[in-house]
């Protein structure tokens, strides 16, 4: 769930971590990370499946190189900063049915209502979601997709599993991606709506690409293990998701490159 910081008292810390948490995001709809922390120690499953995990991780970073990163290096420099805010305010009003649906099931109602409110308001007086008037007027946008709930529900991890394009992931949270695919408005109400679900994804995914690349770049350059350092990174902003389907809210652990030397 969104946090707030105070504008005049700023919490260093959790300005990092919010600011990782949208790197994160983006690369996630990219395919360009991986996901473990100490969470994964606690679970005595790191990383079973590495090697392939690698592999994926590599062919991916190679298409951000050499596709993703010059078109989403275009689209920041040719278009206007206004119009990819609308952008981006109606790719996100397009996932607010998809998350008021995950906030019910998770029994998180006062974050179903914010939803709902957040999808009436910016859906008419927002002009068809181009811009985020809930937000404006103090309903921040909520968490919830269905590997959320099926963590809400009982269900554990998995083994971590890095899926082409769409990157870090587990065993539960990628039969929950399938199910936000074809199970969420609008793949429910049209023929081909899945693959409008997927194009949001895509989109959500280049538009987030395009306000992290010098963001991204200095986390390649300065990790001595790129592939680990996206895989604690990944985990701990999932994490932080998790814990808002239950109602918690407290900061992650401060996150560190896997790959430094100790002190």
């Amino acid at each position: 769930m969104p946090s707030s910081v105070k504008a005049d008292h700023p919490d260093p810390q959790r300005l990092r971590v919010q600011h990782l948490q949208r790197l994160t995001a983006a690369l996630a709809c990219v395919g360009l990370a991986a996901c473990s922390t100490t969470a994964a120690k606690r679970d005595g499953n790191d990383d079973p499946l590495e090697p392939m995990n690698r592999v994926v991780f590599n062919a991916n970073d190679a298409v951000d190189t050499n596709v993703i990163r010059p078109i989403a290096e275009g689209y920041k420099r040719f278009v206007p900063q206004g119009v990819r805010d609308a952008i981006r305010a109606f790719l996100d009003n397009l996932q607010e049915p998809r998350i008021f649906v995950n906030n019910v099931l998770q029994l998180r109602f006062e974050a179903a209502a914010m939803t709902l409110t957040r999808f009436s308001f910016n859906s008419t007086f927002g002009l068809a979601g181009f811009f985020d008037v809930a937000g404006a007027g103090g309903l921040p946008r909520q968490t919830g997709d269905f590997g959320q709930t099926l963590y809400r529900w009982g269900v554990g991890n998995g083994p971590y599993l890095v899926l082409p394009f769409f990157g870090p992931s587990n065993f539960r949270d990628t039969f929950g991606l399938a199910v936000d695919l074809v199970a969420m408005p609008p793949a429910l109400l049209l023929d081909d709506g899945v693959w409008i679900n997927v194009g949001v994804y895509v989109l959500s995914g280049f538009d987030l690409r395009s306000r992290n690349i010098v963001e991204l770049d200095q986390v390649k350059a300065n990790s001595l293990d790129y592939y680990a350092q996206f895989r604690s990174i990944a985990r701990q902003y999932r994490e932080a998701q998790l814990r808002a389907a239950t109602g918690m809210t407290n900061e992650p652990d401060e996150l560190v490159d896997p790959g430094a030397p100790t002190q």
